[in-house]
C-alpha cells in the first residue's frame, strides 16, 4: 500500500507518518507544501526521512496560494464571522490539491491528513480530497488511533525516536503561512485570560513606539499589484506589506468562533498584509461599485467566507460566486493610501478612473449641481409603503 500524507513536520503529522507506515505496512509519501510557513523546510525534509517516509515532496506554492486562493478571498471581501481572514482554511484546499497530484503521479492508493476529530481541518481535507479524487481512500490517523492527547503523541514520538520540539513549553497549536498565523489551545482555552505575549508569531505589539507610516496600494481588477507606485509580484507584495504592517501590530484578532463541527473555539490570529489589503480593497469598491451591486456583494461576502471556512472550496456554489465576483472586479482599479499606526489601518486617500463619486453632486458648497427640488417627490414615493402601513396599523389598534 502507498499513502500520500499531507505533512507539516509538526507533532501530529510526524506521529501520523510513522503510525501509518506501521499500522498499514505502507510506503508513506510525505507531501509538504511551501506556502510561506515559518518552519525550516530542509529540516522538515530530513525529519520526514528519519521518521520513515519513502518519498518526500516539498514544493514552493506561495504564488499559487496567493493568486488562486488568498486574492480570490480578498476579491470576495471574505471574513468569517466578520473578522477572520481565513489564512489556514484557504491553504487546506491547495494542500489537498497538491497531495492528490502527487498521489496520482506516484500511484498511491490513499491520501491522508493529520487533522483531529473535532477540528475544522478534518472536514476541509476530507471534502477537498473527495472532490478532487473520489477514487482514493482518505485516511485520518489522528482520528483512528487510540492516543487520547498530545501528551500521548509525545510519548509515542519519544518511543519511536521521532524528533519533537516544544516539550514542556506552551502547548499551543500553531499554523503559519504567508497570509497569516493561527494559534489555538494551551492557555487560550481559558476565555478569562488575555493572550500571552509569546502567542504572536508575526506582529509586534501595537504599543511598540514607532512613527505612523503611509502606504499606497495599487489595484487592477480587484487584485493588488503595487506598493507606493512600484509594481510587485504577488509574493513580494504580500511579503513586503507583511513586514511593514507587522511593525505596527496590524492584523491581530482574538475571537471565539463557531467551528464546523458545532462547538465554539477560541483562536488568536494574525494577518498583517491581509488586513491592510482588505481595508484598501473594500474602500476602493465603495468608490467604484454602484449601491445595489455593492450591497449584494456585501451579502455574498459572508456566504463566501463560510464556504471557505467549512472546507467547501471546490463546491459549485464557490465557482458560481467567483463568476459574479469577477464581474464586479472589472472596475476595481485605482489606488488607496492608508496609514498604519498602533495596530490600526486608516484610509487617507482614494483614486480610481472609474470612481462613481462626484464632488459636484456631493458637495453642499457653491458648486452643488444636485437637483434639490427632486428630493420632495423622491421622499414621497420612497415613504408611501411606510405611511400606508402605519395608517393601517393605527386603524387596527
Amino acid at each position: 500500500m502507498r499513502i500520500a500524507l499531507a505533512y507539516s513536520g509538526g507533532l501530529d503529522t510526524s506521529v501520523a507518518l510513522r503510525w501509518l507506515a506501521e499500522t498499514h505496512g505502507a510506503e508513506v509519501i510525505a507531501v509538504c507544501v511551501d506556502i510561506g510557513q515559518q518552519e525550516n523546510l530542509i529540516a522538515i525534509r530530513e525529519k520526514a526521512i528519519s521518521t520513515g517516509a519513502t518519498h518526500v515532496v516539498i514544493d514552493d506554492l506561495r504564488e499559487r496560494f496567493i493568486v488562486d486562493y488568498a486574492f480570490r478571498a480578498l476579491a470576495a471581501d471574505a471574513r468569517y464571522e466578520a473578522q477572520y481572514l481565513l489564512a489556514a482554511p484557504l491553504s487546506r484546499p491547495l494542500i489537498a490539491e497538491r497531495v492528490v497530484e502527487i498521489a496520482r503521479e506516484l500511484k498511491a492508493d490513499a491520501v491522508a491528513h493529520g487533522a483531529t476529530g473535532k477540528g475544522n481541518d478534518q472536514v476541509r481535507f476530507y471534502a477537498s480530497f473527495t472532490a478532487l479524487a473520489p477514487e482514493l481512500r482518505v485516511l485520518a490517523p489522528v482520528i483512528d488511533w487510540d492516543m487520547k492527547s498530545r501528551g500521548d503523541e509525545r510519548q509515542y514520538a519519544l518511543a519511536h525516536g521521532i524528533p519533537i520540539s516544544g516539550v514542556g513549553g506552551p502547548d499551543y497549536s500553531i499554523d503559519t503561512n504567508i497570509w497569516g498565523s493561527s494559534i489555538e489551545c494551551g492557555v487560550l482555552d481559558d476565555l478569562t485570560l488575555p493572550p500571552p505575549d509569546d502567542v504572536y508569531q508575526l506582529t509586534q505589539p501595537p504599543t511598540t513606539p514607532i512613527s505612523p507610516e503611509d502606504v499606497t496600494i495599487g489595484f487592477e481588477h480587484g487584485r493588488p499589484v503595487s506598493l507606493d507606485g512600484v509594481a510587485l509580484a504577488p509574493v513580494v507584495l504580500v511579503t513586503q506589506l507583511n513586514e511593514l504592517a507587522a511593525r505596527h501590530g496590524v492584523g491581530r484578532i482574538d475571537i471565539v468562533e463557531n467551528r464546523v463541527v458545532g462547538i465554539k473555539t477560541r483562536g488568536v490570529y494574525e494577518c498583517p498584509a491581509g488586513t491592510v489589503l482588505h481595508v484598501a480593497h473594500w474602500e476602493l469598491e465603495k468608490v467604484v461599485l454602484d449601491r445595489d451591486t455593492f450591497h449584494q456583494k456585501m451579502a455574498l461576502a459572508d456566504r463566501y467566507a463560510t464556504l471557505v471556512y467549512d472546507g467547501l472550496w471546490f463546491s459549485p456554489l464557490r465557482y458560481a460566486l467567483d463568476e459574479f465576483i469577477a464581474h464586479t472586479q472589472r472596475r476595481v482599479v485605482g489606488d488607496v493610501t492608508v496609514r498604519l499606526a498602533a495596530g490600526q489601518v486608516t484610509v487617507r486617500e482614494r483614486r480610481s478612473p472609474f470612481a462613481l463619486y462626484s464632488e459636484q453632486l456631493s458637495t453642499y458648497g457653491t458648486g452643488d449641481t444636485f437637483d434639490h427640488s427632486a428630493g420632495r417627490g423622491f421622499a414621497y414615493v420612497k415613504s408611501v409603503p411606510l405611511r400606508l402601513w402605519h395608517e393601517q396599523s393605527g386603524r387596527s389598534r
